[in-house]
């Protein structure tokens, strides 16, 4: 199961994936996921958080994203990184009101 943990600003998404990264997280478990795609590159490149793409959900999800709407797409990505369907649809309203998640495929990691 993924642990996920919601920011309201890049700073604050930025600092927490590396503070992370000090603390001996792998860069490749973490993930940052926003409701803008450009919010989701910026924080990628400041803090090298990975973004969940086709590596990760599969040519199959990712062809089929192509023809979803964006709720769901977020919601096919969160899924194929380990969260429930349930899960997925309440991180999904908050990424509605404008949260950025960073997340975590490791269930040990502390976010």
């Amino acid at each position: 199961m993924a642990k996920v943990r919601e920011y309201e600003t890049m700073e604050e998404a930025i600092q927490a994936a590396n503070t992370l990264y000090t603390r001996g997280v792998a860069e490749e478990e973490v993930y940052v996921l926003a409701p803008d795609e450009g919010v989701t590159d910026e924080v990628a490149d400041r803090s090298d958080a990975e973004k969940i793409g086709m590596d990760e959900t599969g040519l199959g999800t990712a062809v089929k994203n192509m023809f979803r709407d964006k709720g769901d797409q977020l919601r096919a990505k969160m899924e194929e990184i380990g969260l429930s369907s349930a899960e997925a649809v309440a991180y999904e309203q908050r990424l509605d009101d404008g949260k950025i998640l960073l997340i975590s495929k490791d269930e040990t990691t502390v976010i």
